[in-house]
């Protein structure tokens, strides 16, 4: 939700909170959004992850999330060096963003740059992180 208003919204499928680094570029984006596609985290028959987002057609729901770009190693405070400028961070997510929309699946997207409320109803908990 942006300003109470629902921006986006999927059934089955993945919620991904995409952080761009600085140095991501829309080579990296397209990687990613392969891996997202193909990435077999879906039970098939037997109960095993087996499938994959584009075995179960199901819906990709993207949102930008720079703070996934936080060095928390040190200290009290996380470091953003490493994360993609706002222009830059939002032309990769664009990237990102398009390309999916291009695959014959349901795609929605997040606001760059907005302060999003995201709600999730996770069946599992499954939660992967995707370098």
């Amino acid at each position: 939700m942006v300003e109470d208003t629902t921006i986006a919204a999927i059934g089955q499928g993945l919620l991904v909170l995409v952080g761009v680094q600085a140095e991501d570029d829309s080579a990296t984006a397209g990687r990613q959004l392969e891996r997202l596609l193909n990435y077999r985290v879906f039970a098939d028959e037997e109960g095993k992850m087996n499938l994959s987002l584009r075995d179960v057609q199901g819906g990709l729901l993207l949102v930008p999330q720079f703070t996934l770009a936080a060095n928390t190693r040190k200290g009290r405070r996380p470091s953003f060096a490493s994360a993609a400028t706002p222009e830059h961070g939002e032309a990769v997510f664009g990237t990102m963003v398009a390309a999916a929309r291009e695959e014959n699946l349901p795609v929605q997207a997040g606001r760059f740059g907005a302060d999003m409320q995201v709600h999730l109803i996770n069946d599992g908990p499954v939660t992967f992180i995707l370098d």
